[in-house]
């Protein structure tokens, strides 16, 4: 019998929680079986067996958390039947020591029988951890994702419905000075008051803040701004779009394809700094960075520089939608170059972005807007949005970072040059 270990599927991540199981004890597993899928701090994947066996007994259970090499479960590999541990006493909490075990069925797992005679849906992973989380039958539920299958979106729609619709009834509200102490999660406790609780944070917002940090520590960011003429590709991209449609392409796409062009012509910023080494990268890969509830991610897009606009747009929606439902591989979210961060849609006019390590810069787009401006001795209005480029000094200089920026400019006023 040999330990199923908890894997290291990402390079920063440190634990991860079991979502759900694809074998029970006893099953059969076979080399390459799906058995398990697990959240990590970047992404949910499903976890496969390296050898033939029976699964033995699961060590820790769907929703629970366990430590990178921590046994998450037994593998019988001699053809014997897999003998049972001795329970393990559940971790005692504090002011709940009279608390019944849990033994009620898990509400939206696939291996929970169907209620009723009704045949579960399809449902991702994800949806059906907070289905469990909240109490909500999937099987009251229409799908929204391809094939009907339920996502994470669908469940959220039905967690307030269902807890309205509860019929545990609610004990009359105690006296405030009679009341006993009340044990909370300790995501609940109060900081200062009542009025102020503890929320946990996600596995990838911690990542996601120690990465910046670390950046803002080690990297010495320094800032150019440039106000760029957008009028001729605001015309260029409908001009795309009338003769890609039923296709489309947004602003960002131009602009992450005039990043990948710029970068290929002038690789200054598509490099990464080392203590003895300036690493010049031969591939453009630009990062897109996508903000979730849970913090954020940036999946990455291959060779930008040799896919056209309208592959850049249909890749960047496939994987920003990955990312909503946490689906997002670890080999999808690294080996980027250069990172592109747009915050335009949300009617930001400028900011500085963080740089994500070990790249050298990173892109911040804002809003397009109506300017006024003074040319050929004339007051015409101009669309125009302002650029601001994160450089790591110790990779680029101001001035070669400045001549980078002028190109992207050049090419973003001039957008036929981006797809010649």
């Amino acid at each position: 019998m040999s330990d199923i270990l908890m894997p290291r599927l990402s390079d920063t991540m440190e634990e991860g929680v079991v979502s759900s199981w694809h074998k029970k004890p006893g099953d059969k597993v076979s080399a390459g079986d799906a058995l398990v899928d697990i959240e990590t701090d970047k992404a949910l994947m499903e976890y496969e067996a390296y050898e033939d066996g029976v699964l033995g007994e699961i060590l820790v259970g769907e929703g629970d958390t366990a430590a990178i090499g921590t046994p998450i479960a037994t593998l019988v590999t001699d053809g014997a039947a897999p003998a049972p541990r001795p329970a393990a006493e559940p971790p005692a909490e504090p002011a709940q020591d009279d608390a019944p075990a849990r033994t009620e069925p898990v509400v939206g797992t696939e291996d929970a029988p169907a209620e009723n005679g009704r045949s579960r849906p399809p449902s991702s992973p994800l949806a059906r951890r907070i289905a469990r989380e909240n109490g909500v039958d999937l099987a009251t539920l229409t799908g929204s994702g391809p094939g009907g299958r339920i996502v994470r979106a669908d469940v959220e729609a039905a967690a307030p419905a269902a807890t309205v619709m509860s019929t545990a009834p609610a004990a009359p509200p105690a006296p405030r000075q009679a009341a006993p102490p009340v044990s909370r999660p300790a995501e609940a406790v109060p900081v200062d008051d009542e009025d102020t609780e503890r929320v946990p944070l996600s596995r990838i917002r911690k990542v996601t803040a120690r990465r910046l940090a670390e950046s803002m520590r080690t990297a010495p960011h320094f800032y150019l701004t440039r106000v760029v003429d957008v009028e001729e590709l605001l015309a260029f991209r409908a001009t795309l779009n009338a003769a890609l449609a039923p296709a489309k392409v947004s602003v960002n796409d131009l602009i992450v394809k005039a990043c990948a062009t710029a970068l290929r012509a002038n690789p200054v910023l598509n490099v990464s700094f080392t203590e003895e080494h300036l690493l010049v990268h031969k591939r453009v890969n630009v990062g897109v960075a996508v903000a979730l509830d849970e913090g954020l991610v940036v999946p990455v897009i291959r060779d930008t520089d040799r896919k056209s606009v309208s592959q850049i747009g249909a890749e960047t929606r496939e994987l920003a939608g990955r990312a909503r439902e946490q689906r997002l591989t670890p080999q999808e979210m690294s080996g980027g170059t250069f990172t592109v961060s747009n915050l335009g849609m949300f009617g930001v006019d400028a900011f500085t972005a963080v740089i994500n390590p070990p790249e050298a810069a990173i892109l911040a787009v804002g809003a397009t807007r109506k300017d006024v401006v003074f040319r050929d001795g004339e007051v015409i209005p101009r669309d125009r949005l302002t650029l601001t480029l994160s450089i790591d000094h110790r990779a680029c200089d101001g001035a070669t970072g400045a001549a980078f920026l002028g190109q992207l400019t050049d090419l973003l006023e001039n957008p036929l040059r981006i797809v010649a």
